[in-house]
Protein backbone atom coordinates (compact mmCIF):
# COMPACT_ATOMS: atom_id res chain seq x y z
CA UNK A 1 0.00 0.00 0.00
CA UNK A 2 3.13 2.52 0.90
CA UNK A 3 4.48 1.80 -2.64
CA UNK A 4 0.89 2.32 -4.34
CA UNK A 5 0.86 5.69 -2.28
CA UNK A 6 4.34 6.89 -3.08
CA UNK A 7 3.34 6.42 -7.32
CA UNK A 8 0.67 7.87 -6.26
CA UNK A 9 2.42 10.97 -5.26
CA UNK A 10 5.22 10.78 -7.49
CA UNK A 11 3.10 10.75 -10.84
CA UNK A 12 0.70 13.57 -9.38
CA UNK A 13 4.15 15.54 -9.09
CA UNK A 14 5.64 15.25 -12.25
CA UNK A 15 2.13 15.35 -14.27
CA UNK A 16 1.81 18.83 -12.67
CA UNK A 17 4.91 19.79 -13.51
CA UNK A 18 4.66 18.90 -16.95
CA UNK A 19 1.07 20.81 -17.11
CA UNK A 20 2.40 23.61 -15.17
CA UNK A 21 5.88 24.51 -16.37
CA UNK A 22 5.19 27.39 -18.66
CA UNK A 23 3.39 28.83 -15.43
CA UNK A 24 5.96 28.30 -13.05
CA UNK A 25 8.71 30.50 -15.23
CA UNK A 26 6.31 33.60 -15.45
CA UNK A 27 5.39 33.27 -11.65
CA UNK A 28 8.04 34.33 -8.78
CA UNK A 29 8.30 30.56 -7.86
CA UNK A 30 10.77 27.80 -8.52
CA UNK A 31 10.09 23.70 -8.99
CA UNK A 32 12.42 23.40 -6.21
CA UNK A 33 10.00 25.45 -3.80
CA UNK A 34 7.60 22.74 -4.89
CA UNK A 35 9.73 19.66 -4.25
CA UNK A 36 10.70 21.11 -0.98
CA UNK A 37 7.30 21.20 0.21
CA UNK A 38 6.55 17.70 -0.86
CA UNK A 39 9.60 16.60 1.08
CA UNK A 40 7.90 18.48 4.48
CA UNK A 41 4.97 16.28 3.40
CA UNK A 42 5.86 12.78 3.21
CA UNK A 43 8.72 13.54 6.03
CA UNK A 44 7.17 12.59 9.48
CA UNK A 45 5.85 16.24 10.13
CA UNK A 46 2.90 14.93 7.86
CA UNK A 47 2.68 11.41 6.43
CA UNK A 48 5.47 9.98 8.19
CA UNK A 49 6.68 8.25 4.85
CA UNK A 50 10.13 9.13 4.83
CA UNK A 51 11.81 9.68 8.04
CA UNK A 52 15.13 10.44 6.76
CA UNK A 53 17.90 11.82 9.31
CA UNK A 54 21.26 13.14 8.52
CA UNK A 55 23.20 10.97 10.58
CA UNK A 56 21.61 8.11 10.09
CA UNK A 57 21.45 7.86 6.19
CA UNK A 58 24.06 10.19 5.62
CA UNK A 59 25.35 7.34 3.25
CA UNK A 60 22.90 7.18 0.84
CA UNK A 61 22.67 11.21 1.20
CA UNK A 62 25.89 11.18 -0.11
CA UNK A 63 25.53 9.05 -2.84
CA UNK A 64 22.49 10.98 -3.84
CA UNK A 65 23.78 14.43 -4.09
CA UNK A 66 27.14 12.98 -5.65
CA UNK A 67 24.88 11.34 -8.18
CA UNK A 68 23.05 14.70 -8.88
CA UNK A 69 25.79 17.22 -8.70
CA UNK A 70 27.38 14.74 -11.48
CA UNK A 71 24.86 14.94 -13.81
CA UNK A 72 25.08 19.01 -13.21
CA UNK A 73 28.08 19.37 -13.53
CA UNK A 74 28.11 17.90 -16.93
CA UNK A 75 25.38 19.56 -18.37
CA UNK A 76 26.51 22.95 -16.86
CA UNK A 77 30.49 22.11 -19.07
CA UNK A 78 28.30 21.09 -21.84
CA UNK A 79 26.78 24.55 -21.96
CA UNK A 80 29.99 26.83 -22.21
CA UNK A 81 30.67 27.03 -25.74
CA UNK A 82 32.99 29.21 -26.48
CA UNK A 83 37.04 28.58 -26.35
CA UNK A 84 38.81 28.90 -23.31
CA UNK A 85 40.97 31.58 -24.71
CA UNK A 86 37.27 33.74 -25.07
CA UNK A 87 37.99 36.46 -22.29
CA UNK A 88 34.18 35.60 -20.78
CA UNK A 89 36.18 32.63 -18.77
CA UNK A 90 37.53 35.40 -16.78
CA UNK A 91 34.57 35.70 -14.50
CA UNK A 92 33.72 32.23 -13.92
CA UNK A 93 37.56 31.22 -12.84
CA UNK A 94 37.96 34.76 -10.70
CA UNK A 95 34.51 33.59 -9.29
CA UNK A 96 35.72 29.95 -8.64
CA UNK A 97 39.20 30.52 -7.37
CA UNK A 98 39.18 33.99 -5.57
CA UNK A 99 35.60 34.88 -4.73
CA UNK A 100 35.31 30.74 -3.38
CA UNK A 101 38.79 31.53 -0.85
CA UNK A 102 37.01 34.90 0.07
CA UNK A 103 34.07 33.37 1.04
CA UNK A 104 35.81 30.55 2.84
CA UNK A 105 37.93 32.62 4.93
CA UNK A 106 35.14 35.13 5.85
CA UNK A 107 32.61 32.49 6.80
CA UNK A 108 35.63 30.89 8.71
CA UNK A 109 36.13 34.10 10.55
CA UNK A 110 32.43 35.13 11.30
CA UNK A 111 32.12 30.92 12.92
CA UNK A 112 35.56 31.74 14.97
CA UNK A 113 34.80 35.06 16.60
CA UNK A 114 30.42 34.15 17.20
CA UNK A 115 30.08 30.91 17.17
CA UNK A 116 32.84 29.54 19.04
CA UNK A 117 33.84 26.60 16.90
CA UNK A 118 37.26 25.01 16.90
CA UNK A 119 39.87 26.19 13.27
CA UNK A 120 38.68 22.61 11.66
CA UNK A 121 35.41 23.18 12.23
CA UNK A 122 35.57 26.90 10.92
CA UNK A 123 37.43 25.92 7.95
CA UNK A 124 34.97 23.15 6.83
CA UNK A 125 31.54 25.32 7.40
CA UNK A 126 33.32 27.56 5.16
CA UNK A 127 34.08 25.08 2.62
CA UNK A 128 30.75 23.25 3.06
CA UNK A 129 29.21 26.87 2.69
CA UNK A 130 31.42 28.85 -0.35
CA UNK A 131 30.35 26.52 -3.20
CA UNK A 132 27.50 28.07 -5.46
CA UNK A 133 25.00 24.95 -6.73
CA UNK A 134 24.93 23.84 -10.26
CA UNK A 135 22.11 21.89 -9.21
CA UNK A 136 19.02 24.60 -8.29
CA UNK A 137 20.39 27.25 -10.69
CA UNK A 138 19.05 26.52 -13.66
CA UNK A 139 17.33 29.25 -13.96
CA UNK A 140 20.04 31.72 -13.70
CA UNK A 141 22.34 29.17 -16.18
CA UNK A 142 22.68 29.56 -20.02
CA UNK A 143 19.65 28.09 -21.66
CA UNK A 144 21.90 26.59 -24.84
CA UNK A 145 25.28 25.95 -25.50
CA UNK A 146 25.18 29.77 -28.30
CA UNK A 147 23.96 32.26 -25.34
CA UNK A 148 26.60 34.75 -25.29
CA UNK A 149 25.35 36.16 -22.17
CA UNK A 150 28.15 37.20 -19.63
CA UNK A 151 26.25 36.88 -16.62
CA UNK A 152 24.64 33.45 -17.28
CA UNK A 153 27.70 32.81 -18.54
CA UNK A 154 29.85 33.42 -14.95
CA UNK A 155 27.01 31.59 -13.41
CA UNK A 156 27.14 28.41 -15.25
CA UNK A 157 30.88 28.27 -14.99
CA UNK A 158 31.25 29.49 -11.28
CA UNK A 159 28.68 25.95 -10.65
CA UNK A 160 30.75 23.82 -12.93
CA UNK A 161 34.35 24.91 -11.68
CA UNK A 162 33.47 25.59 -7.40
CA UNK A 163 32.13 22.40 -6.27
CA UNK A 164 35.91 21.25 -7.12
CA UNK A 165 37.95 23.89 -6.39
CA UNK A 166 36.05 23.93 -2.35
CA UNK A 167 36.71 20.47 -1.78
CA UNK A 168 40.49 20.93 -0.76
CA UNK A 169 39.03 23.31 1.68
CA UNK A 170 36.73 20.42 3.05
CA UNK A 171 39.97 18.00 3.12
CA UNK A 172 41.82 21.16 5.19
CA UNK A 173 38.92 21.49 7.83
CA UNK A 174 38.66 17.85 8.30
CA UNK A 175 42.32 17.79 8.39
CA UNK A 176 42.70 20.44 11.56
CA UNK A 177 40.05 18.60 13.09
CA UNK A 178 42.16 15.01 13.21
CA UNK A 179 40.21 13.69 10.20
CA UNK A 180 42.56 13.37 7.74
CA UNK A 181 45.83 13.53 6.82
CA UNK A 182 47.69 17.18 5.88
CA UNK A 183 50.79 16.17 6.17
CA UNK A 184 53.77 17.49 7.97
CA UNK A 185 53.27 21.37 7.51
CA UNK A 186 50.28 20.90 5.22
CA UNK A 187 52.86 19.41 2.73
CA UNK A 188 50.53 17.16 1.26
CA UNK A 189 47.19 19.10 1.48
CA UNK A 190 49.11 21.51 -0.66
CA UNK A 191 51.21 19.17 -2.75
CA UNK A 192 48.05 16.51 -3.17
CA UNK A 193 44.48 17.81 -2.00
CA UNK A 194 45.31 21.38 -4.10
CA UNK A 195 47.72 21.17 -6.62
CA UNK A 196 47.51 17.66 -8.05
CA UNK A 197 43.97 17.16 -7.53
CA UNK A 198 43.41 19.86 -9.64
CA UNK A 199 45.38 19.69 -12.41
CA UNK A 200 44.86 16.20 -12.82
CA UNK A 201 41.51 16.39 -12.45
CA UNK A 202 40.71 18.81 -15.36
CA UNK A 203 43.63 17.05 -17.11
CA UNK A 204 42.13 13.65 -16.99
CA UNK A 205 38.35 14.79 -17.89
CA UNK A 206 39.30 17.23 -21.28
CA UNK A 207 41.68 14.28 -22.37
CA UNK A 208 38.86 11.78 -22.26
CA UNK A 209 36.12 14.14 -23.18
CA UNK A 210 37.91 14.77 -26.30
CA UNK A 211 39.22 11.05 -26.83
CA UNK A 212 35.79 9.50 -26.14
CA UNK A 213 34.21 12.50 -28.39
CA UNK A 214 36.66 11.78 -31.46
CA UNK A 215 36.24 8.31 -31.64
CA UNK A 216 32.57 8.56 -31.83
CA UNK A 217 32.94 10.78 -33.99
CA UNK A 218 35.12 8.90 -36.58
CA UNK A 219 32.87 5.56 -35.95
CA UNK A 220 29.90 7.62 -37.13
CA UNK A 221 31.37 9.61 -40.10
CA UNK A 222 34.05 6.98 -41.50
CA UNK A 223 31.73 3.76 -40.40
CA UNK A 224 28.01 4.79 -40.14
CA UNK A 225 28.42 3.21 -36.68
CA UNK A 226 27.81 4.18 -32.93
CA UNK A 227 24.69 5.77 -33.41
CA UNK A 228 21.96 6.41 -31.76
CA UNK A 229 22.18 5.83 -27.55
CA UNK A 230 23.84 9.08 -26.73
CA UNK A 231 22.23 8.73 -23.27
CA UNK A 232 24.58 5.67 -22.65
CA UNK A 233 27.35 8.07 -24.25
CA UNK A 234 26.72 10.69 -21.09
CA UNK A 235 26.54 8.55 -18.79
CA UNK A 236 29.50 6.61 -19.89
CA UNK A 237 31.95 9.51 -19.99
CA UNK A 238 30.76 10.70 -16.61
CA UNK A 239 30.97 7.81 -14.56
CA UNK A 240 34.76 6.61 -16.60
CA UNK A 241 35.74 10.39 -15.75
CA UNK A 242 34.70 10.58 -12.13
CA UNK A 243 36.05 6.96 -11.58
CA UNK A 244 39.61 7.49 -13.41
CA UNK A 245 39.99 10.64 -11.63
CA UNK A 246 38.73 9.25 -7.97
CA UNK A 247 41.38 6.45 -8.50
CA UNK A 248 44.83 8.89 -9.13
CA UNK A 249 43.08 10.72 -5.98
CA UNK A 250 42.17 13.26 -8.36
CA UNK A 251 39.05 15.88 -8.46
CA UNK A 252 36.50 13.86 -9.98
CA UNK A 253 34.09 16.66 -9.86
CA UNK A 254 36.18 18.90 -12.37
CA UNK A 255 36.90 15.92 -14.41
CA UNK A 256 33.30 15.44 -15.28
CA UNK A 257 33.21 19.61 -15.66
CA UNK A 258 36.25 19.06 -18.00
CA UNK A 259 34.73 16.63 -19.82
CA UNK A 260 31.72 18.38 -20.69
CA UNK A 261 33.81 21.60 -21.54
CA UNK A 262 36.11 19.09 -23.88
CA UNK A 263 32.77 17.61 -25.87
CA UNK A 264 31.59 20.62 -26.31
CA UNK A 265 35.14 22.03 -27.90
CA UNK A 266 35.42 19.64 -30.29
CA UNK A 267 31.81 20.17 -31.45
CA UNK A 268 32.60 24.22 -32.27
CA UNK A 269 35.97 23.43 -33.76
CA UNK A 270 34.32 20.42 -35.74
CA UNK A 271 31.14 22.22 -37.00
CA UNK A 272 31.37 26.08 -35.61
CA UNK A 273 28.68 28.61 -35.45
CA UNK A 274 24.88 28.43 -34.95
CA UNK A 275 23.24 26.75 -38.28
CA UNK A 276 24.78 23.70 -37.54
CA UNK A 277 23.37 23.72 -34.33
CA UNK A 278 19.36 24.58 -35.26
CA UNK A 279 19.67 22.34 -38.43
CA UNK A 280 20.53 19.72 -35.57
CA UNK A 281 17.72 20.78 -32.96
CA UNK A 282 14.82 21.35 -36.23
CA UNK A 283 16.04 17.65 -37.01
CA UNK A 284 15.72 15.80 -33.51
CA UNK A 285 12.29 17.41 -33.33
CA UNK A 286 11.07 16.27 -36.64
CA UNK A 287 9.02 13.09 -36.12
CA UNK A 288 10.54 11.78 -38.95
CA UNK A 289 13.90 10.05 -36.92
CA UNK A 290 15.83 9.15 -40.27
CA UNK A 291 16.64 13.08 -40.60
CA UNK A 292 18.25 12.99 -37.27
CA UNK A 293 20.14 9.88 -38.10
CA UNK A 294 21.59 10.89 -41.11
CA UNK A 295 22.82 14.75 -39.12
CA UNK A 296 24.15 12.04 -37.05
CA UNK A 297 26.92 10.93 -39.57
CA UNK A 298 27.20 14.00 -41.69
CA UNK A 299 30.43 14.91 -41.73
CA UNK A 300 29.30 18.72 -40.95
CA UNK A 301 26.87 18.21 -38.83
CA UNK A 302 27.91 14.88 -36.74
CA UNK A 303 29.57 17.06 -33.89
CA UNK A 304 26.82 19.38 -33.23
CA UNK A 305 24.15 16.64 -33.06
CA UNK A 306 26.20 14.58 -30.88
CA UNK A 307 27.05 17.43 -28.42
CA UNK A 308 22.81 18.52 -28.88
CA UNK A 309 21.50 15.03 -27.99
CA UNK A 310 24.12 14.54 -25.25
CA UNK A 311 23.12 17.68 -23.17
CA UNK A 312 19.33 16.84 -23.93
CA UNK A 313 19.01 13.29 -22.10
CA UNK A 314 21.46 15.03 -19.33
CA UNK A 315 19.03 17.78 -18.87
CA UNK A 316 16.36 15.77 -18.50
CA UNK A 317 18.01 13.52 -16.29
CA UNK A 318 19.42 16.16 -14.21
CA UNK A 319 15.68 17.43 -13.31
CA UNK A 320 14.57 13.99 -12.56
CA UNK A 321 17.76 14.07 -10.27
CA UNK A 322 16.25 17.42 -8.58
CA UNK A 323 13.26 16.14 -7.69
CA UNK A 324 14.85 13.08 -6.09
CA UNK A 325 17.28 15.25 -4.03
CA UNK A 326 15.13 18.58 -3.08
CA UNK A 327 12.22 15.91 -1.70
CA UNK A 328 15.50 14.34 0.25
CA UNK A 329 16.41 17.28 1.43
CA UNK A 330 12.30 18.19 2.45
CA UNK A 331 12.07 15.27 4.36
CA UNK A 332 15.21 15.98 6.56
CA UNK A 333 14.00 19.28 8.20
CA UNK A 334 12.34 17.44 11.06
CA UNK A 335 15.51 15.79 12.39
CA UNK A 336 17.94 18.59 11.69
CA UNK A 337 19.10 20.21 15.11
CA UNK A 338 18.51 23.73 14.68
CA UNK A 339 20.99 26.07 15.53
CA UNK A 340 19.85 29.36 17.06
CA UNK A 341 22.75 31.74 15.46
CA UNK A 342 21.03 30.50 12.25
CA UNK A 343 18.45 33.63 12.15
CA UNK A 344 21.19 36.02 11.70
CA UNK A 345 24.16 33.75 10.10
CA UNK A 346 21.89 33.28 7.38
CA UNK A 347 20.90 36.64 6.16
CA UNK A 348 24.75 37.59 6.64
CA UNK A 349 25.84 35.22 4.23
CA UNK A 350 23.61 35.68 1.33
CA UNK A 351 23.51 39.66 1.98
CA UNK A 352 26.88 40.12 3.03
CA UNK A 353 29.62 37.09 2.66
CA UNK A 354 28.70 36.85 -0.79
CA UNK A 355 28.25 40.18 -2.36
CA UNK A 356 31.27 41.44 -0.57
CA UNK A 357 33.12 38.42 -1.83
CA UNK A 358 32.33 38.70 -5.87
CA UNK A 359 32.86 42.18 -5.32
CA UNK A 360 36.45 41.73 -4.29
CA UNK A 361 37.08 38.36 -6.39
CA UNK A 362 36.06 39.94 -10.20
CA UNK A 363 36.91 43.54 -9.37
CA UNK A 364 38.42 44.51 -12.46
CA UNK A 365 36.98 41.85 -14.40
CA UNK A 366 34.82 43.43 -17.12
CA UNK A 367 31.55 42.94 -15.75
CA UNK A 368 28.53 45.82 -15.52
CA UNK A 369 27.89 47.07 -12.10
CA UNK A 370 24.00 45.69 -12.97
CA UNK A 371 26.18 41.80 -13.63
CA UNK A 372 28.07 42.57 -10.79
CA UNK A 373 25.31 43.12 -8.41
CA UNK A 374 23.18 40.05 -9.13
CA UNK A 375 26.17 37.19 -9.27
CA UNK A 376 26.50 38.32 -5.45
CA UNK A 377 22.95 37.82 -5.03
CA UNK A 378 22.53 34.74 -7.39
CA UNK A 379 25.02 32.57 -4.92
CA UNK A 380 22.54 29.75 -4.57
CA UNK A 381 23.21 26.75 -2.00
CA UNK A 382 22.47 23.55 -2.51
CA UNK A 383 22.97 20.21 -3.33
CA UNK A 384 26.73 20.90 -3.41
CA UNK A 385 26.62 22.31 0.18
CA UNK A 386 24.61 18.90 1.12
CA UNK A 387 27.07 16.55 -0.52
CA UNK A 388 30.14 18.14 1.48
CA UNK A 389 27.70 18.16 4.82
CA UNK A 390 27.65 14.30 4.38
CA UNK A 391 30.88 13.83 2.97
CA UNK A 392 31.94 15.36 6.10
CA UNK A 393 29.51 13.20 8.71
CA UNK A 394 30.96 10.11 6.41
CA UNK A 395 34.39 10.88 7.70
CA UNK A 396 34.26 11.06 11.00
CA UNK A 397 32.51 14.86 11.95
CA UNK A 398 30.73 14.13 14.99
CA UNK A 399 29.09 15.05 17.97
CA UNK A 400 27.73 18.71 19.05
CA UNK A 401 30.30 20.10 16.12
CA UNK A 402 28.37 17.59 13.71
CA UNK A 403 24.38 19.22 14.92
CA UNK A 404 25.89 22.68 14.31
CA UNK A 405 27.21 21.86 10.84
CA UNK A 406 24.12 19.84 9.87
CA UNK A 407 21.90 23.00 11.59
CA UNK A 408 23.80 25.73 9.53
CA UNK A 409 24.39 24.05 6.20
CA UNK A 410 20.28 22.78 6.39
CA UNK A 411 19.16 26.57 7.32
CA UNK A 412 20.94 28.03 4.36
CA UNK A 413 20.21 26.23 1.87
CA UNK A 414 16.40 26.06 2.68
CA UNK A 415 16.60 29.67 2.82
CA UNK A 416 18.45 29.94 -0.48
CA UNK A 417 15.82 27.97 -1.67
CA UNK A 418 13.40 30.00 -0.78
CA UNK A 419 14.70 33.80 -1.57
CA UNK A 420 16.49 32.98 -4.97
CA UNK A 421 13.72 30.62 -5.75
CA UNK A 422 11.10 33.80 -5.16
CA UNK A 423 13.54 36.35 -6.67
CA UNK A 424 15.09 34.65 -9.95
CA UNK A 425 11.51 35.07 -12.42
CA UNK A 426 11.65 39.04 -11.58
CA UNK A 427 14.75 39.63 -11.14
CA UNK A 428 16.32 37.99 -14.44
CA UNK A 429 13.57 39.36 -16.49
CA UNK A 430 13.88 42.65 -15.62
CA UNK A 431 18.07 42.08 -16.11
CA UNK A 432 17.27 40.61 -19.89
CA UNK A 433 14.98 43.72 -20.21
CA UNK A 434 17.60 46.08 -19.77
CA UNK A 435 19.82 44.11 -21.83
CA UNK A 436 17.55 44.24 -24.91
CA UNK A 437 16.93 48.03 -24.29
CA UNK A 438 20.89 48.62 -24.37
CA UNK A 439 21.94 46.12 -27.65
CA UNK A 440 25.47 47.78 -28.20
CA UNK A 441 26.46 46.89 -24.41
CA UNK A 442 28.76 43.91 -24.01
CA UNK A 443 26.73 41.38 -22.40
Amino acid sequence: MEFAIWAVIVGLLLVLMALGSTVLKRLPLSTAMLYLLVGLGVSPLWLDMLPLDPRGHSHVLERMAEVVVLMSLFTAGLKLSPGLRDRRWLLPVRLALNSMVITVALIALVAWLFLGLPAGACVLLGAILAPTDPVLASEVQLHEAGDRDKLRFALTGEGGLNDGSAFPFVLLGLGLLGLHDLGTLGWRWVAVDVLWSTAAGLGIGWLLGVAVGRLVLFLRREHQEAVGLDDFLALGLIALSYGSALLVHASGFLAVFAAGVALRGLQERQSPGKASARQVEKAMAHPDRSMAENLATDRQHAPAFMAQAVLGFNEQAERIGEVTIVIAIGALLWAVPWHDAAWWFVPLLLLGIRPLAVALGISGAGASRSQRWLIGWFGIRGVGSLYYLMYALNHGLSGSLADQLVGLTLAVVVASIVVHGVSVTPMMAAYERRARRQPTQPS
